[in-house]
C-alpha cells in the first residue's frame, strides 16, 4: 500500500497554508515596526516643537512661539493616535504567531504520517523479501533432500 495521493495532498496544502500563515505574520510584523517608527518620528517632531519655543522664549519670536506649540500639540495628537495602533498591531501579531505555529504543527503531523506509511511498507517490503528468500531456500533444500534419498520401492 503506497502513500496515497491524499496524504500527498494533504502534506502540500499544510505546505501552502503555513507559508501563507507565515506571509501574514511578517506582514503584521513590517505594519507594526512602521507604527513604531512613525511613533520615534513623532518624538523627535515632540522634541523639535519643544526646542522652537524655548528659542522663540530666548529670542522673543512669537511665531515661532506659536509654531512650536503646533508641533508639540500635534505631535501629541499623533501619539494618542499610534498607540491604540501599536496595541491592536501586538495584538494581532501574537494571533498570527499562533495561527502560524498551529499550521506548523498541522503540517509536521501530515509530514509524520506519510514518514510512517512509507517506514511501515519499507517494512512489509523487507519480510516479503524475507519470506520470498526463506520459500526458495526450503523448496531448494527440500528439493535436494528428494534427490538424495533413493526411491522407495513399491510394494506389490
Amino acid at each position: 500500500m503506497a502513500v496515497s495521493r491524499a496524504l500527498r495532498r494533504l502534506l502540500r496544502i499544510r505546505n501552502l497554508e503555513e507559508e501563507q500563515s507565515r506571509r501574514a505574520l511578517e506582514s503584521a510584523l513590517g505594519d507594526l515596526n512602521r507604527l513604531e517608527s512613525a511613533l520615534a518620528a513623532n518624538i523627535d517632531r515632540e522634541i523639535r516643537g519643544r526646542r522652537l519655543i524655548g528659542a522663540s522664549a530666548r529670542t522673543g519670536q512669537v511665531p515661532d512661539r506659536i509654531a512650536g506649540i503646533e508641533e508639540t500639540r500635534s505631535a501629541g495628537h499623533h501619539a494618542a493616535t499610534l498607540g491604540p495602533k501599536i496595541e491592536a498591531g501586538e495584538g494581532e501579531i501574537m494571533a498570527r504567531r499562533e495561527e502560524f505555529l498551529m499550521k506548523r504543527v498541522e503540517r509536521r503531523q501530515a509530514e509524520t504520517l506519510i514518514q510512517e506509511t512509507e517506514a511501515r511498507e519499507a517494512l512489509e517490503a523487507a519480510r516479503h523479501g524475507q519470506q520470498t528468500l526463506d520459500d526458495w531456500y526450503s523448496s531448494r533444500l527440500y528439493g535436494e533432500r528428494a534427490e538424495a534419498q533413493p526411491p522407495m520401492p513399491k510394494d506389490k
